[in-house]
């Protein structure tokens, strides 16, 4: 699992935008995890983890995902809020299939910032 870097003092406002809107899908459901990524065109998308018995995927992987439907082919930033200490790998994997080192920032969902992924 990609362990996140020191958390920036603060981030840009985009990316401010997408921890709140990671944080919105989470609580919307009472999710374990909520998320969203910004494509290249600056559109955003957000999303929950999904846990089915024939479906399990993290909030990461289905903003990455939703995003791909839309006709993103580029992701510029993400976000994924979660009670977990690091980013899980199937999510971080998604995002590096659209952005090499788009970031991707990593945070508690009292909406401390615990750090962010780059690699």
């Amino acid at each position: 699992m990609p362990e996140p870097t020191a958390a920036p003092a603060a981030l840009e406002a985009e990316d401010a935008k997408l921890v709140t809107l990671a944080r919105g899908a989470r609580a919307r459901i009472g999710a374990v995890e909520g998320a969203a990524v910004r494509d290249q065109d600056g559109r955003t998308y957000a999303a929950a983890n999904v846990a089915l018995p024939s479906l399990t995927l993290t909030a990461l992987q289905l903003a990455v995902a939703s995003a791909v439907a839309a006709g993103a082919t580029r992701l510029e930033a993400a976000a994924v809020v979660t009670e977990a200490s690091t980013l899980d790998g199937a999510g971080h994997a998604a995002v590096r299939d659209l952005a090499a080192e788009a970031p991707i920032h990593v945070v508690a969902p009292s909406g401390t910032i615990l750090g962010t992924v780059t690699s």
